[in-house]
């Protein structure tokens, strides 16, 4: 049996941007490295002004943001000089390390008329050895993410190893984060390669164990548990996991082992330490006027950004 189901739970990242936020929970902060996982979407219904769904550049340190879509696209640009564009079956995966900002654009005008927006951004947690390594981005393509199909199932591997499939997605822990359809009736066993699983399910139904789980609901399952769902209905779920890191804080878009290294971490963004990017830097997100509180704490800290 499932550890523990979470509920997608609605938060803001901008004025005309609302997220169901799966990670983090109070009673499970993390699945493996994994400790943050927002799903925007599925949405066709966008303000007349679409960029006022726009991210402001803002600050992160001590993680990698991944960002994959089924639908749509954003411009990411970043302290790097990085400008790219993301679409659907992409990856951008950025490595915050010591510090970096960026920002998360929706300039495209004819996104209205294209099918709308969907997607998924995680934070997976750095190992203390390269916490404070420097910044990095990559944007990886379709082609560089193996695929497996059989009867009633395609997935795509975004990271990590699983089922047998690798990619060359540079990670720093062992974990893996897959985008799996099933079709009705199909099944699909956990994979076995890692202590810490979880599934989320973005669109659709799964049975497991006599008992349906629907979309926005995230299962996560018992170390090392053997389990197997099928598909009540078409399905669309992410499975994500690993090994675990250790304890780790987060306080609004930080992560660290340390909460000294927050507390740096906000000053620095308060002083200019962490610049903003060069190709957008007119506007940002100022630092939230609350206390720090660790992840342990009943006092959350202010809502993370993507």
């Amino acid at each position: 049996m499932p550890e523990l189901i979470i509920d997608a739970r609605e938060a803001a990242i901008s004025s005309h941007l609302s997220v169901k936020r799966i990670l983090p929970f109070r009673q499970r902060r993390m699945v493996g490295p994994f400790i943050f996982m927002d799903h925007a979407g599925p949405t066709s219904n966008f303000p007349s002004e679409i960029t006022s769904m726009d991210v402001l550049p803002h600050p992160h340190i001590g993680l990698s943001t991944v960002t994959y879509l089924f639908s749509g696209n954003v411009t990411h640009r970043d302290s790097l000089g990085v400008e790219q564009i993301i679409h659907p079956g992409e990856v951008n995966w950025m490595t915050a390390g010591k510090g970096i900002s960026h920002s998360e654009r929706f300039e495209d005008p004819e996104l209205l008329e294209k099918g709308g927006l969907e997607m998924l951004q995680t934070w997976v947690a750095l190992p203390e050895s390269v916490e404070e390594s420097d910044p990095t981005f990559v944007n990886y393509k379709p082609d560089q993410l193996p695929v497996y199909t059989d009867t009633g199932v395609w997935m795509r591997l975004i990271a990590g190893n699983a089922y047998g499939l690798k990619n060359d997605v540079s990670v720093y822990s062992p974990l893996f984060y897959l985008h799996v359809i099933l079709e009705t009736g199909a099944k699909i066993d956990l994979p076995g390669e890692h202590s810490e699983r979880a599934i989320y399910i973005t669109n659709g139904n799964l049975e497991l164990s006599g008992r349906t789980y629907s979309n926005g609901q995230m299962i996560v399952f018992s170390k090392n548990e053997a389990a197997t769902v099928r598909a009540k209905t078409n399905t669309e779920l992410m499975i994500l996991g690993g090994e675990p890191l250790g304890e780790r804080f987060i306080w609004w878009n930080f992560v660290s082992s340390s909460k000294e290294r927050i507390e740096q971490a906000k000053n620095d963004w308060k002083t200019g330490k962490i610049i903003l990017p060069p190709n957008d830097n007119k506007e940002f997100v100022p630092l939230p006027e609350n206390r720090f509180k660790p992840a342990s704490s009943d006092v959350p800290p202010p809502e993370p950004l993507s």
